[in-house]
């Protein structure tokens, strides 16, 4: 069984949500604001959030910064608005997806899918797991385990976060463009997707490099794309 938040200030969208994931893998909780959801999620064992950023009290941008500090839990941001600062602005802070309005209920129960499959197997609490693993410039990767260490201590990253690393780390040297990752990892249309790709190559580096500013593994190609390397 998977709890499922829901939090936006509308009910229609809140109903309509419901009804797309009318599940009975799922536990659906709602919420109208930040404030309220990050009330149930300090209480209930949430597996996954659906979050508006438009909100009175608590709008998403804010609660989500606030969570960022003790959860990892994915994040799809809804948005009212189909403008790409929207959707760079929620990826910012860290969520993990968005979705845009109005939505299709096959987009959302996609996406909420995917990102359901790789919280559960970075967690360890399910999905089939690898005896892999490999290491660069102090950076380590067991996937069997599925754990990160940097320089033997560990380090915190979300499921996309680790699926990036897990897909460069396996690949030394060789360089992948943003489309290249926006497919092996999020696993749909590429289209518009090197902010995307960016953001969270940038949130990773604040993860596991020493200095994010002077990457030493995590490098740029620039026109290209990116790639792991230690040449120190």
């Amino acid at each position: 069984m998977y709890n499922i938040l829901i939090c936006d200030d509308e009910p229609d969208i809140v109903n309509a949500l419901k009804i797309y994931l009318n599940d009975p893998a799922y536990c659906l909780y709602t919420a109208s604001d930040g404030r309220e959801a990050l009330e149930i999620v300090g209480r209930e064992d949430i597996h996954l959030i659906l979050l508006d950023i438009m909100m009175p009290s608590l709008d998403g941008i804010s609660a989500l910064a606030k969570l960022r500090e003790t959860s990892n839990v994915p994040v799809i941001f809804l948005t009212a608005k189909s403008e790409d600062t929207d959707k760079i602005l929620g990826l910012n802070v860290g969520a993990d997806d968005y979705v845009t309005k109005p939505f299709s209920p096959l987009e959302v129960t996609a996406r909420v899918r995917s990102q359901l499959r790789r919280y559960m197997q970075l967690g360890g609490r399910g999905g089939t797991r690898s005896s892999e693993t490999a290491s660069i410039g102090g950076i380590e990767l067991d996937d069997r385990a599925k754990t990160v260490t940097r320089d033997g201590e560990p380090v915190s990253l979300t499921p996309l976060e680790y699926d990036i690393l897990k897909l460069l780390i396996t690949h030394p040297g060789q360089v992948f463009s943003p489309k290249e990752i926006y497919r092996a990892v999020w696993h749909d249309n590429p289209l518009g997707s090197d902010n995307t790709v960016a953001v969270h190559i940038r949130h990773l580096r604040e993860k596991i490099e020493i200095n994010p500013a002077e990457p030493r593994v995590l490098k740029v190609v620039w026109g290209q794309g990116y790639k792991m390397e230690d040449k120190r």
